[in-house]
């Protein structure tokens, strides 16, 4: 009946009014986050830390709650397992040198890296093999997260290994060129006059593939590397100042997409991911590298 029925009207104007106070309430409580968070940043920075922390640093297998059921931290329990002989701490110094033999020894070391530059050109003369294990030894030293050392250096000698990785880097580099960099990458690159055909790795008489080890197996469990990103690339750092010690040159290359390919090339492991490419040897008569200059020290350093 008539009586009985309900105007439509009357429920629109109840949703209505849900609706409005439903956004009042939203609006309070974003005020109200939001003045919360400026008035306690730690809080965001430790919210913003946890979002983008390196999500693989606590993708642990062996997960634990951090007490014991007598409230003791298990870490102080690792640090009790650890003190055998083999984790035994010795002690630790250096030369302490005056002075003016510090500024003296600072800037020879400054002028020797100083001359080190990117080369793609090479003479083809053989490297000694003894002395690129020297050098490598030396990127060895390099700091590591837990000291999981995650690196593993690849020397190929082999002329038609070198021609294989030749053409699998130039056939994604040229991809890379064509489609996938912008155009501001490719004019930062045009003064540097690079190419997708990378003659050097088939010209220097090795390359040196540098393999980043996301984690390890020991004794057949398996075992992350920690921080090992920023392990390889001090370690090649390391490497690079090793070689030019030494007279050699190379250029620091990191070939887009081309790991998986040049990994089951060479019959490497499946947890091995290609970092770096750097072919090695002696400068060629006729090389050149870009007239570019280094940003001064206060370009690059603030003291505080």
């Amino acid at each position: 009946s008539s009586g009985s029925t309900q105007s439509p009207g009357k429920y629109l104007v109840l949703f209505s009014a849900a609706y409005l106070v439903k956004c009042v309430f939203e609006y309070l409580y974003n005020r109200s986050a939001h003045q919360t968070q400026n008035a306690n940043p730690s809080s965001q920075d430790a919210k913003e830390s946890e979002v983008n922390s390196d999500n693989p640093l606590f993708e642990d297998s062996d997960k634990t709650v951090v007490e014991d059921s007598k409230g003791n931290y298990f870490y102080d329990k690792y640090l009790q397992d650890t003190e055998s002989e083999k984790n035994v701490h010795i002690p630790f110094s250096l030369p302490r040198f005056e002075p003016d033999e510090m500024k003296t020894r600072a800037r020879d070391f400054y002028e020797l890296v100083n001359k080190r530059r990117s080369c793609r050109f090479f003479s083809g003369d053989p490297v000694p093999r003894d002395v690129l294990e020297q050098c490598i030894l030396a990127a060895g030293t390099s700091p590591s997260g837990a000291h999981t050392e995650p690196w593993q250096f690849v020397v190929v000698y082999n002329k038609e290994d070198r021609l294989a990785i030749r053409e699998i880097v130039e056939d994604e580099e040229k991809v890379n060129y064509e489609r996938r960099m912008g155009k501001n990458w490719l004019k930062d690159l045009a003064k540097i006059k690079t190419t997708f055909v990378k003659e050097y790795i088939s010209e220097a008489d090795c390359i040196i593939l540098v393999f980043k080890e996301p984690f390890h197996y020991q004794n057949g469990t398996k075992h992350n590397n920690w921080y090992y990103e920023a392990s390889v690339s001090i370690s090649v750092g390391i490497l690079l100042c090793a070689l030019n010690n030494v007279g050699l040159v190379t250029v620091t290359s990191t070939p887009m997409n081309c790991g998986p390919a040049i990994r089951r090339l060479l019959g490497r492991p499946e947890h091995e991911k290609l970092a770096f490419l750097l072919p090695v040897g002696y400068p060629s008569a006729s090389a050149t590298v870009p007239h570019l200059h280094r940003k001064p020290i206060d370009k690059i350093c603030t003291f505080i």
